[in-house]
């Protein structure tokens, strides 16, 4: 299992410094998602190394990017549950609702928590266009490898307060295409570390005055 040397050399290319805690915690979630994902379709990242890497790297990312530190956020078909858990592991103080449809992801969400004693995230069991968007509030809408930009955007839009963002984890076509999106104001996409042609998107979409 991974040292919490290897953590920190391994996040320090995602502008992270794990403590001890962290480190414990990102042991327990590998080991759970490994058990997990025997029977339930997680992820096709099995090596310790590169969960540590693609998965709570690419999630600690947006910390420093944005930042996230406080308020409350959703994240929008959390799957594995990567990035809303190691983003609520960094912040105690942001509250995270992982909001995810399929029965047995759900369930997995909720094992993390309760194996990692969270008391900032809550799980959701709802697709997102059933999941009310009004009133507005969330600070931060993220979503990873989810797709159907359109949908989302218009989701985010209702959802999200005044000065929120949304934070993507998008391939540079798709980036490129959302970025055109006129009624969204969007930051320069940030490179993602050690990879060519995956970004970090963050905008906001732009009020009516």
């Amino acid at each position: 299992m991974l040292s919490n040397t290897d953590i920190s050399n391994t996040l320090s290319s995602y502008q992270v410094s794990p403590d001890a805690l962290l480190c414990d915690r990102i042991r327990t979630y590998t080991s759970v998602l490994l058990r997990w994902n025997e029977r339930v379709s997680l992820t096709t990242v099995t090596d310790p190394q590169d969960i540590l890497r693609f998965h709570f790297g690419e999630s600690f990312l947006a910390s420093s990017a944005v930042p996230i530190r406080f308020g409350r956020l959703a994240d929008v078909g959390s799957g594995a549950g990567f990035p809303g858990i190691p983003l609520a592991m960094m912040a105690p103080d942001l509250l995270a609702t992982l909001i995810e449809s399929n029965v047995k992801k759900s369930a997995f969400l909720s094992e993390v928590i309760r194996a990692l004693a969270l008391e900032n995230v809550s799980v959701v069991r709802s697709r997102m266009e059933n999941f009310p968007s009004n009133p507005p509030g969330f600070d931060f809408v993220t979503a990873r490898a989810v797709g159907r930009f359109e949908a989302l955007l218009k989701w985010s839009g209702s959802a999200l307060a005044k000065s929120g963002n949304v934070v993507l984890w998008v391939g540079e076509d798709d980036s490129a295409m959302i970025v055109r999106n006129s009624e969204w104001s969007w930051r320069e996409p940030i490179q993602i570390p050690r990879s060519r042609s995956r970004f970090l998107l963050v905008g906001s979409p732009i009020r009516a005055k």
